[in-house]
């Protein structure tokens, strides 16, 4: 199971890193994304260093059970709030936060079933 968890932690941490690096570069993606939902692109950084912070939660959570469960939890929460962004404005292309929010939410499981929670 730990070696399960370490993985997809690893496989979790690159998704979310390759995402908060492309959001805090100012690449173009992320801000026609926000501007089909209606975001301001001031929030776009932002949401770059929730994804980072999240990334590094993981990351350190691989030593700190604690670490992984409130960052995968948080990312859990922020997928969710991106779905349904994208759902509100009409825009049926949710794959990518499916796979990402399914990523983390097996983070979290894998950690609880192999550590525990806390």
């Amino acid at each position: 199971m730990h070696t399960a968890f370490v993985a997809v932690t690893i496989l979790g941490v690159l998704f979310n890193g390759a995402a908060a690096v492309t959001y805090l570069i100012g690449h173009d993606y992320p801000k026609t994304q926000a501007d089909m939902k209606g975001i301001p692109r001031k929030y776009v950084p932002v949401l770059g260093g929730i994804l980072a912070a999240g990334t590094l939660g993981l990351l350190a959570g691989l030593a700190v059970p604690l670490l992984s469960t409130l960052a995968a939890s948080g990312l859990i929460l922020y997928f969710i709030g991106a779905i349904i962004a994208h759902v509100r404005v009409g825009s049926r292309d949710i794959v990518g936060g499916i796979v990402f929010l399914a990523t983390v939410a097996a983070i979290l499981t894998l950690n609880t079933l192999d550590r525990g929670a806390w």
